[in-house]
């Protein structure tokens, strides 16, 4: 038996509490492995609220990132005591994911934890600091021109991480935030300005003053619009989130007559090659230490809590979760 963090619904409405589980009730996978570590996500908060669109199986062990070490594997490529990493493949979604002692996952989508890193940094860095990954290295990979990123959401886990590695490949940053009082925390991130992100919530004309090479954005709806609106000519946006809306109140104007481009990010189906490229990226650019600073690790048994925190806006950074003892 496994201690997890289970939800389920039912006609009476959902319930999330813990739940001792067979290892057999696990999900199927080649890999079986010891969890050290997860993380909270906001699409975990939607997961512990019961949302359908995330939680699609009832009950459901949540957490789409897990970390651990190799109990036993049916892929010759995994052996025990191997530490490994997966973000997204279904996990915490349509397979039972993080929030458990054990967890049974897919070998095609594992990833070595990179040395450099060890597992509560792979955790940390998780499903939002490898969308962030993505989203840069898909604008590096557009030869968006010279001049200012925007990162919207900036204060948040993919924000903050898109900040740090937008930073460290030379870009100059502004980070859109509803928190001014962030500043501080923004700036040693490497933002070199900061954009109240009411700014970008005005409907506008289809094409505004160009303004923006490039920008990551979590949030969708008008705030993408506008992104788009203010490109440069060649410029690009990564749009890997939908807090705000999934609507894009936009027309066809940035694309046909800027060149604009619209990049869209998916972690979950990310694969392999793809997965080992991002990884190696983010051991390779990442500050450590700045990291570690804007990490926050809170057991197994305050996930619950800090849920609806997640859900409300009302943390920064990263939370790591230590599930081992």
């Amino acid at each position: 038996m496994v201690r997890a963090l289970q939800v389920t619904r039912s006609d009476e409405g959902v319930a999330v509490a813990f739940a001792e589980v067979d290892e057999s009730d696990l999900g199927d996978g080649e890999v079986l492995l010891d969890v050290a570590y997860s993380s909270l996500n906001f699409k975990d908060g939607l997961a512990l609220r019961g949302d359908r669109g995330v939680a699609r199986i009832s009950p459901l062990i949540p957490g789409i990132d897990v970390v651990g070490t190799v109990v036993s594997s049916s892929d010759a490529r995994w052996s025990a005591g191997d530490e490994v990493v997966l973000t997204g493949a279904g996990l915490g979604e349509t397979r039972n994911g993080g929030y458990s002692t054990r967890a049974r996952v897919p070998s095609d989508s594992l990833v070595r934890v990179p040395p450099a890193l060890g597992m509560r940094r792979a955790a940390a860095i998780g499903t939002a600091g490898f969308t962030a990954a993505q989203a840069v290295l898909a604008l590096e990979h557009a030869d968006i021109p010279d001049g200012d990123v925007a990162v919207t959401g900036a204060t948040g886990g993919v924000g903050s991480i898109a900040v740090m590695l937008l930073h460290a490949a030379g870009r100059r940053v502004v980070a859109a935030t509803g928190h001014p009082g962030d500043r501080g925390y923004l700036e040693r991130l490497g933002a070199s300005e900061l954009l109240d992100r009411a700014e970008l919530q005005q409907a506008g004309k289809p094409l505004q003053a160009s303004r923006w090479a490039g920008a990551v954005d979590v949030v969708g709806g008008t705030t993408l619009a506008t992104l788009l609106a203010q490109a440069r000519y060649g410029g690009a946006v990564a749009s890997c989130g939908l807090v705000e809306s999934p609507e894009l109140p936009t027309t066809v104007m940035p694309f046909i007559l800027r060149g604009v481009s619209l990049l869209g990010i998916n972690s979950v189906e990310a694969p392999l090659v793809d997965r080992d490229r991002v990884w190696a990226r983010l051991a390779r650019d990442l500050d450590l230490a700045l990291l570690d600073s804007l990490t926050t690790e809170i057991a197994l048994d305050e996930v619950p809590d800090h849920a609806g925190r997640i859900l409300a806006g009302d943390t920064r950074g990263r939370i790591a979760v230590r599930v081992a003892d």
